[in-house]
């Protein structure tokens, strides 16, 4: 039997971890990699994302023939990228200036393999109900906002704020699984090994 690339997980979340967990694949290592994710003056949220997973990938210490999978997920309403909030006011801003509005989520996979490297990019559209002040006071109070791009994470309580998407849900959560599971086996990695 040919022996299996090793899979390392460029990301220290959880949600993406239980995102590939769907594809029936376990990375045999995480790690986060170290980046300045401050976006360029005048950077757009598609080549932002884009450029951070690019980043990410590169930045993650790996042997030739590991896989390095790395995400990025970035909240764009209009030409204005909301990144994780500094903190309750911040991720208060967030949500008011989301509420009864559309928005884009833009999420970024790259894999890198020694010198090759794959990338896909996926924008879903997603609605927020007009939000009242106590709705937002009781979604801050959970402390779900915190490290969620956007101030939001909608897996999670704002979820019922949420009436409306267009494309991608697990793109939305941080790793689409289709273009993913696409870009593992591009690159020579099994998904779905033993199904139940």
């Amino acid at each position: 039997m040919v022996n299996e690339p090793r899979l390392i997980l460029g990301s220290g979340s959880p949600r993406r971890l239980d995102l590939l967990a769907q594809l029936g694949v376990r990375p045999n290592d995480i790690r986060p990699p170290d980046i300045d994710e401050t976006p360029r003056q005048g950077e757009l949220p598609r080549p932002y994302c884009v450029r951070m997973a690019r980043a990410k990938v590169r930045a993650v210490p790996a042997a030739d023939d590991d896989i390095v999978l790395c995400a990025d997920t970035t909240v764009a309403l209009g030409r204005r990228i909301l990144g994780k909030p500094a903190d309750a006011g911040q991720a208060a801003a967030f949500l008011h200036a989301l509420s009864g509005r559309r928005h884009r989520v833009i999420t970024a996979v790259a894999l890198r393999r020694g010198d090759r490297l794959w990338q896909r990019d996926i924008v879903s559209q997603v609605r927020m109900k007009r939000l009242s002040d106590p709705e937002v006071n009781a979604y801050l109070a959970t402390g779900d906002w915190q490290g969620k791009a956007g101030g939001y994470a909608i897996q999670g309580p704002a979820g019922a704020f949420i009436p409306w998407i267009s494309g991608s849900f697990s793109g939305i959560v941080g790793l689409p699984l289709a273009e993913t599971a696409a870009l593992l086996q591009a690159a020579g990695h099994p998904l779905c090994r033993a199904l139940p």
